[in-house]
């Protein structure tokens, strides 16, 4: 017998060099292609016709000058400068990358201002500077403080950040924030805080030892020192070893502050005994051994990035009770300054505050640590199971994307500036904070959630039409972004050909697909069909047929079957052919409510319903819709206010349309439901409060509808395609009712970032969902 050669070893750094390339031209593509850049900017008036011109510019606009000019408080009321702040660099020290110099630091300053938006609602300019002498730089930017109400200084090398933020201090009347030093500093503070709780230690108590002698380095051990621990209780460590009395190398006047003893030791020298290392330094410089020889329950704040001084497994190792925090948001405790930056800005814009002092900074890290102590689950996700983020070793700190942190710690920064004098407006806390929380869901983010309670739990997804492009781009941000598995139904040289010319970076082998053509799964599959159908005149050969053919009934049986937690359909193909089978194969359990639509607007979400299920519903269908739309929109941690909507408003038509829904409110009345429901109504009347004051002034309900409902789906769907195509809506949907989250049917028109969503809300588990 012949032996079997030896296999070839495969060349993985080719594949390793592929992925990366992959991934760069991903970026590049991001930051250029629809328009290039991630910024633009929008018009906040009208500008239809000569009138709107005439007071947008001359003459209307000189009474707006005339009034800054006699009151400058003024021009936060008749300007946007109250709420805009300029990002600035010279790009010295950016990221990872250093000196790069101020062009190439664009992306990233752009970025910067994306999530002032993003978090916190905040505008913002970037601003590149070339100039590298600090004084100089500072005189720019002081420069600037009638355009803004705050600067964020970004990116500037140590000891040059010192001087530029002192000096800008010192001139400017507006806050100064250098987010590289505090927002990485509050962050930290925070997690300190309950590390603290947590380790049952005191700051007042602790060894620290520091690696990293810069900008965010001293900015943390400063703030340390104001939340209690004492200055000869740290010890810091740069490339250099210890900052110690008479060193000359590598020296600045902020290092200097921090020297220990008189003769030169290193990182291990000084590591005996040590409750808590702090390190902003590089990738394995804290060293198992020296770990082994800190004290019981050491807490290791590991922040370099993108590799971490010791990986928490290497610490755990030697110390299985160590208290870890990292820069990376895939190990538990992310030191990350969103936390931090777009909210104590948002706190001190709102009450005119002219600087950002200490008690604003220690206000936000109360804020902060306060929040990951105050509850197990995550507010926005609350309906979701497999939600818990319980307080303790590995939940330091709230998630980046808690919409909690608005109203939190936004609240906390204006009530320090009002206590300490340095707010020129005076703001009602608890009126103020009830204004933010509920304007974190006036914006795409509604969808973070969700992801974020998707991320706890591990979901199957079965995809039906997995050879679609968009469906492959979608299971690889599945992939990447989530912990759900997803199935992929189709052929797999077709997919595997597909995924190759998109340029995706899946591994093919690693995917559970499910090939019609050719499974040992097909004979189950089949069987189990007959077995659901055989009663409805499909023979042994039809169900053999359609399992071979129809990927939609192929993935309702995975379902049924307890092989998938919930399928995703109908990205080509008509939304009733899909539902017949969904209905055959999982409606002995479940049935059908009817499709929502949750369109997300500039000014916070909007649910239509049913677009899809029922063209005419009955008035007991119009109640059940009502019903599980209401549910829906709790899930998203907001309260239901529903308007049924059709061509009659208030009985003043005797339509059939009208007809039904009267009697499907009766039918409500009836089950005395616990949400807020009015109608019928046309839909400006739905949206607007005061018009629909004035047409039925005893309705019951108050405010904008965020729910319409109508009792024909041509209307639904047509408003629900005004809102995308022209509106600039973002679609999530649509959702399938009564179904228990087994199965939800999209449309043709469904982006690959919308199959993400719905593979979000398919990934996620729901308590009494039905």
């Amino acid at each position: 017998m012949s032996e079997t050669p030896p296999k070839t070893p495969i060349d993985t750094s080719a594949i390793d060099a592929q992925k990366k390339e992959t991934l760069r031209q991903a970026a590049l593509d991001y930051h250029r292609y629809p328009k290039p850049g991630k910024l633009e900017i929008r018009a906040t008036k009208p500008m239809a016709n000569g009138r709107d011109l005439a007071r947008a510019y001359s003459p209307g606009v000189a009474e707006a000058c005339l009034e800054i000019k006699n009151n400058p408080a003024t021009a936060h009321d008749y300007t946007a400068r109250g709420n805009l702040v300029a990002v600035v660099t010279n790009g010295s020290a950016v990221l990872g990358l250093g000196n790069i110099g101020p062009l190439a630091s664009k992306p990233v300053m752009e970025g910067k201002a994306v999530l002032f938006k993003k978090f916190a609602n905040i505008d913002c300019f970037d601003i590149e500077l070339n100039e590298p002498d600090p004084e100089k730089l500072a005189d720019i930017v002081c420069a600037l403080e009638p355009t803004f109400g705050a600067i964020n200084l970004e990116d500037i090398k140590a000891p040059d950040c010192f001087i530029v933020e002192k000096i800008c201090r010192e001139r400017m009347n507006i806050p100064v924030f250098h987010d590289d030093q505090h927002g990485t500093a509050i962050v930290v503070g925070a997690a300190a805080t309950n590390a603290m709780a947590v380790s049952g230690k005191k700051f007042e108590d602790i060894k620290i030892v520091s690696t990293g002698g810069g900008a965010a380095g001293i900015a943390c051990l400063n703030m340390l020192l104001k939340l209690g621990v004492k200055r000869e209780n740290v010890w810091l460590c740069d490339i250099e070893g210890l900052v110690y009395e008479g060193r000359e190398k590598d020296m600045t006047p902020q290092k200097a502050e921090f020297a220990q003893g008189k003769t030169a030791a290193t990182l291990g020298d000084v590591i005996d005994g040590a409750d808590m290392f702090l390190g902003l330094s590089g990738p394995g410089v804290l060293k198992p051994d020296m770990v082994a020889r800190m004290t019981k329950t050491p807490i290791i704040f590991a922040l370099a990035n993108p590799n971490p001084e010791i990986s928490p497994e290497d610490a755990r190792a030697v110390a299985p009770d160590a208290i870890m925090a990292t820069g990376r948001s895939d190990f538990p405790n992310q030191v990350n300054n969103v936390l931090c930056f777009p909210f104590i800005f948002r706190g001190a814009l709102d009450v005119g505050a002219t600087e950002i002092n200490d008690a604003m900074k220690i206000g936000c890290v109360e804020g902060i640590a306060a929040l990951a102590r105050v509850t197990t689950s995550a507010e926005a996700a609350a309906a979701y199971q497999g939600e818990q983020m319980t307080f303790g070793v590995d939940y330091l700190i709230p998630k980046p994307f808690d919409p909690r942190l608005m109203g939190v710690v936004a609240s906390a920064v204006a009530k320090a500036a009002m206590e300490t004098g340095v707010a020129t407006k005076q703001v009602d806390l608890p009126s103020y904070k009830a204004g933010l929380d509920a304007s974190v869901f006036k914006s795409a983010m509604l969808m973070r959630p969700v992801f974020e309670a998707a991320a706890k739990v591990a979901r199957r997804i079965v995809f039906t039409e997995g050879e679609d492009e968009r469906v492959l781009r979608a299971a690889q941000a599945v992939l990447e972004e989530t912990t759900e598995t997803p199935i992929l139904i189709g052929r797999p040289d077709v997919i595997a050909l597909r995924a190759e010319r998109a340029g995706l970076d899946i591994d093919i082998n690693s995917l559970d697909i499910v090939n019609p053509e050719n499974d040992p799964r097909y004979r189950d599959y089949w069987e189990s069909y007959h077995t659901l159908m055989s009663r409805n005149g499909v023979t042994p050969d039809l169900a053999k047929a359609v399992m071979r053919t129809n990927t939609t009934a192929i993935g309702a049986v995975m379902v049924h079957r307890g092989e998938a937690d919930s399928m995703i359909c109908g990205t080509f193909g008509q939304f009733r052919w899909h539902l017949k089978y969904i209905e055959q194969i999982l409606g002995k359990d479940h049935k059908v409510q009817g499709a929502l639509s949750m369109m997300i607007l500039e000014d916070g979400p909007l649910f239509i319903a049913d677009t899809h299920v029922r063209s005419e519903p009955t008035p007991e269908q119009i109640a059940q819709t009502a019903i599980g739309a209401a549910r829906h929109v709790k899930r998203f941690g907001l309260k239901p206010n529903i308007a049924f909507c059709a061509q009659s408003q208030f009985g003043n038509l005797d339509c059939d349309t009208g007809n039904r829904i009267r009697k499907a409110m009766k039918i409500l009345d009836a089950q005395k439901v616990d949400f807020t429901y009015e109608g019928e109504m046309n839909v400006d009347a739905a949206l607007d409060p005061e018009l629909r004051e004035r047409l039925l002034p005893c309705g019951r309900m108050k405010g904008a509808a965020n729910v319409l409902i109508f009792g024909h789906a041509d209307a639904a769907s047509g408003v629900r395609n005004i809102l995308k195509m022209k509106a600039g809506g973002l679609e999530v949907g649509p959702i399938l009712m009564g179904m228990g989250n087994r199965a939800h049917i999209v449309t043709p028109s469904i982006t690959p970032r919308g199959l993400l969503n719905m593979a979000a809300i398919a990934g996620t588990p729901v308590k009494h969902y039905e």
